[in-house]
């Protein structure tokens, strides 16, 4: 029996400069029996000449040869070329599908195999070495305190200088999950004062065990949902929030955002009214921009803009991106590792009965299987009704 051959997808979302799989994730893959294909350029952004895929025993291929010729076809984002796409392909990457139920709508219809790392379980330990939103966050987090420390025109930390003391600066980190600690944790490390904010109970205990201080906002609003992750609030609870927020925001010179639901909309955060009470100089770093919004009021994914008060507010909407190597190193162990779980004597077998298969797998003989995506697809075509 022939090994199958992973292919490597070049990205083509703009300003994407990940790669799915590097070079040392194809030794891995090698080690474990599969063929690796990569599209010519597939690893520039990240400095992954396709030179280093060929050491290493990869064949490089064109856009039509990777489509054509690959059993598993790896990427960051879905697929740009859906229309090369053959029945019985497997397609793995970061497809958000609760967000884009038309994609996996599409998919089954072609009879292609989706698997998505979003719909991972991340409270399994067995998982963990296959978390790649985990991976992706931390990267955002370390990378969204570099962004606004550089915005910031003054220092983080405090400076005694023959021309004086220099205070240090005030940072707010609103969201507690893996990207808001990494964020707390740069912020600390570049010498600001820090606070951290979390509407899950649990999430006070994890920002006060890095040194920082937590935030209380003095609401009865508590975010706790299943699974570790915050839940959606209610508009009274959400307002409730946005006014004890709007109050406590002035007193910061730096705020970063990362408080995102998966599947849905991220929730308002900061209002336009806390942002016009921030003094003059003042960052807002919203990490959760998105098509689908942010947690700042205005904010604009990808863009960079300054309010009337002087407040520089910056939808970050993609900062892993903006770190390829290192973001493209740990997303390919998570590949890696999720592939070495799902193949079995050198094929591909997906057993629904297990939870981290039954979590990832989104279409499957050309059905939507996955529970959470068939409800999103449901509730799509019911709105085009």
């Amino acid at each position: 029996m022939n090994a199958l051959t992973v292919g490597v997808a070049r990205e083509t979302a703009a300003g994407e400069r990940r790669v799915a799989l590097t070079p040392d994730g194809v030794t891995r893959l090698q080690a474990a029996g599969l063929a690796v294909m990569a599209e010519s350029g597939a690893g520039e952004g990240a400095w992954f000449p396709d030179a280093a895929y060929t050491a290493v025993g990869a064949q490089i291929a064109t856009t039509e040869m990777l489509y054509a010729d690959c059993d598993v076809l790896v990427g960051v984002h879905p697929p740009g070329r859906t229309e090369l796409l053959r029945a019985g392909q497997v397609v793995i990457g970061l497809l958000q599908p609760l967000t884009s139920p038309r994609l996996a709508r599409d998919l089954a219809a072609a009879k292609v195999t989706a698997i998505s790392l979003d719909g991972l379980p991340r409270t399994l330990t067995r998982a963990q070495a296959m978390d790649a939103l985990t991976s992706q966050a931390n990267v955002a987090g370390y990378k969204a305190a570099l962004v606004a420390a550089d915005a910031y025109g003054s220092y983080f930390p405090m400076l005694m200088t023959a021309a004086g003391t220099v205070r240090p600066a005030t940072v707010l980190v609103v969201g507690a999950g893996v990207a808001g600690l990494q964020a707390i944790g740069t912020a600390r490390r570049l010498g600001a004062i820090v606070t951290g904010y979390d509407v899950r109970d649990a999430a006070r205990a994890d920002v006060l065990s890095t040194g920082a201080s937590f935030l209380d906002l003095r609401t009865e609003v508590s975010g706790t949902g299943v699974g570790g992750y915050a839940r959606e609030l209610t508009e009274t609870e959400q307002q409730a929030q946005q006014d004890a927020m709007t109050a406590a925001v002035a007193r910061f010179d730096v705020v970063i955002t990362t408080a995102q639901v998966p599947g849905r909309r991220p929730p308002v955060l900061i209002p336009a009214a806390a942002l016009a009470a921030m003094q003059p100089g003042s960052v807002v770093l919203d990490l959760a921009a998105s098509p689908l919004g942010g947690n700042v009021e205005g904010t604009v994914p990808d863009s960079t803009v300054v309010t009337g008060n002087g407040v520089t507010l910056i939808g970050a909407g993609n900062l892993p991106a903006a770190v390829p190597r290192a973001a493209s190193t740990a997303y390919s162990r998570n590949i890696a590792a999720l592939l070495a779980h799902l193949i079995h004597q050198g094929q591909l077998r997906l057993d629904t009965a297990d939870e981290i298969t039954a979590g990832v797998l989104i279409t499957s003989d050309g059905e939507v299987v996955h529970p959470g995506v068939l409800a999103q697809t449901a509730a799509a075509e019911g709105d085009r009704r």
